[in-house]
């Protein structure tokens, strides 16, 4: 249950900047943009973020998930980062840190009901 309602949360979290950024949005644009990104990126990591939410989401494919969750990791984690680079104050970065929080809570989730499906066969 805690595994489907953080994911949950986490993909409503992630999916609705992943659509803006996927049809290019001025605002998500410009997001990128300010910080130093060529806009040409924006789109192509919006597509990245929603096929990893999806394969997160699917049941099934264990090794799939495995490389979404690393790439939703380097996502945030890059973000978060840039933000800090640039010299964005906490509120501009701070929030990241509740999407790696629902991220390690999903992901150990998902191994424990992992094992919990491997123990039950």
């Amino acid at each position: 249950m805690i595994f489907w309602v953080v994911t949950g949360l986490l993909a409503a979290m992630l999916g609705i900047g992943s659509v803006y950024d996927a049809i290019s949005a001025p605002e998500a644009v410009e997001h990128v943009t300010r910080i130093g990104y060529p806009a040409y990126i924006v789109p192509f990591v919006g597509v990245a973020k929603i096929l990893g939410l999806i394969a997160i989401l699917v049941p099934g494919y264990p090794r799939l998930k495995e490389w979404a969750y690393a790439g939703i990791f380097y996502d945030l984690f890059g973000a978060f980062y840039s933000h800090i680079a640039f010299g964005d104050g906490p509120e501009m970065w701070a929030g990241f840190i509740i999407g790696f929080a629902m991220l390690f809570t999903s992901y150990i989730y998902y191994h424990k009901l992992q094992r919990q499906t491997f123990a039950t066969a």
